[in-house]
């Protein structure tokens, strides 16, 4: 039965099935709530809480693209599993705008019981792999950690909370770059992973295709709710745009490049870890904050810039191009010209802001990101194929 359980590795490339989709459509909704928190408590704070809870999701995301690679979910044990968890994510997205609230206990025990649920099924669904088998011991245990400290913090309030969930986070992060490793369990090895590399990239590329659509959802729906004057319509415009740059930078070639490059790695782990479990955050935060940059803009296209305008209408596309850089950098060991470039651009549109209107700033944001799209796109024309710099 639990060898029944696991994909068949035939050497062709795994096709993401339907109800992986389907659990994905929880993250949409959580991509949106996070995203009208972040709105609503725009200070120092705020952005830390968003941060944190950005990397629950993450973690509640990714860890399940990691199950699905190994686990048939074709089978009906394993599509059972995605629907509880669907069910469990659909909670702790509805509790996440209080979650630092009154529903933070709520939030804590659905993301934990996500955490623990998957790795105690997968535990038994690969009970007959010993090296699997032995991973996933060590994955429960640093899962039913993390959650003690999720479940404390929930029970706590206020800066108790705070710290005990960013330890949580921490922890979250750490568990894979330390290779899980538990006294007496030892550590797992990259190359026991036996990931499915073609499949990894398609996950994560329909996880930033999400995140790309709830900004198109934001801007459509600030849109809708406002007077068509001319400011307005440039608004609209440029939020649009800059969706479109961002999709047309991240699936560029270089993301089919990478995408061949983990599938015929020698050690398909150490990729996915490092190019498709940890560049993508960055990207995913970029996207999120530079749709409330749009949402801002929108509402108020006129007028004086205030700090935390300006720092999401900049921060949003700069973190997408940090993260579209690091994972370049992952994937290839390549830094890129037109990245950095962008990167460079951004920093210094920081000393316009005076002289601008939130709307004028935008524009500049967009075209910055439209440059970077069209310089890869022209580059790329003759080029050769890029290949990672180091096996594996």
């Amino acid at each position: 039965m639990a060898g029944d359980l696991l994909r068949t590795r035939d050497g062709n490339h795994a096709r993401v099935g339907f109800v992986e989709l389907f659990f994905d459509l929880v993250f949409v909704f959580a991509i949106t709530q996070l995203s009208h928190t972040l709105l609503e408590h725009l200070t120092w704070l705020g952005v830390l809480q968003a941060t944190m809870l950005l990397g629950a999701l993450w973690w509640a995301w990714i860890d399940t693209s990691w199950i699905t690679n190994w686990l048939d979910p074709d089978r009906a044990p394993v599509r059972a599993l995605l629907f509880l968890l669907m069910g469990a994510g659909l909670v702790m997205s509805t509790s996440l705008p209080e979650a630092f609230g009154d529903k933070g206990l709520i939030f804590a025990c659905a993301f934990a019981s996500l955490q623990v649920g998957r790795g105690l099924f997968t535990l038994w669904a690969v009970r007959e792999h010993a090296v699997l088998r032995r991973n996933f011991q060590r994955i429960c245990l640093w899962a039913v950690g993390g959650a003690i400290l999720w479940i404390a913090g929930g029970v706590l309030d206020g800066q108790a909370r705070l710290v005990l969930w960013l330890i949580a986070v921490v922890a979250e992060f750490a568990a894979p770059a330390c290779y899980f490793w538990v006294p007496g369990l030892g550590r797992s090895h990259t190359e026991d992973w036996e990931v499915e590399g073609g499949h990894m990239a398609e996950r994560v590329g329909l996880f930033i295709i999400i995140c790309l659509g709830e900004s198109v959802l934001v801007t459509g729906a600030t849109f809708a709710g406002l007077e068509w004057t001319p400011p307005v319509l440039g608004a609209f415009a440029t939020a649009f745009g800059g969706t479109l740059a961002m999709w047309w930078i991240w699936f560029s070639k270089a993301h089919d490049a990478a995408s061949d490059v983990i599938a015929h790695a020698q050690d398909t782990g150490r990729v996915a870890r490092r190019a498709y479990t940890y560049a993508p955050i960055l990207v995913v935060a970029g996207i999120v904050v530079t749709a409330v940059g749009d949402e801002m803009s929108l509402s108020h296209p006129g007028g004086v810039i205030d700090f935390a305008m300006a720092a999401v209408v900049i921060g949003g596309p700069m973190l997408f191009l940090i993260g579209a850089q690091v994972f370049k950098l992952a994937a290839f060991g390549k830094w890129s010209p037109s990245r950095l470039s962008g990167i460079a651009a951004l920093g210094a549109l920081g000393f316009a802001v005076p002289m601008l209107t939130p709307l004028g700033l935008a524009i500049c944001a967009t075209a910055v990101l439209v440059g970077v799209g069209a310089w890869e796109t022209l580059a790329s024309h003759g080029a050769p194929a890029e290949r990672a710099q180091t096996p594996g």
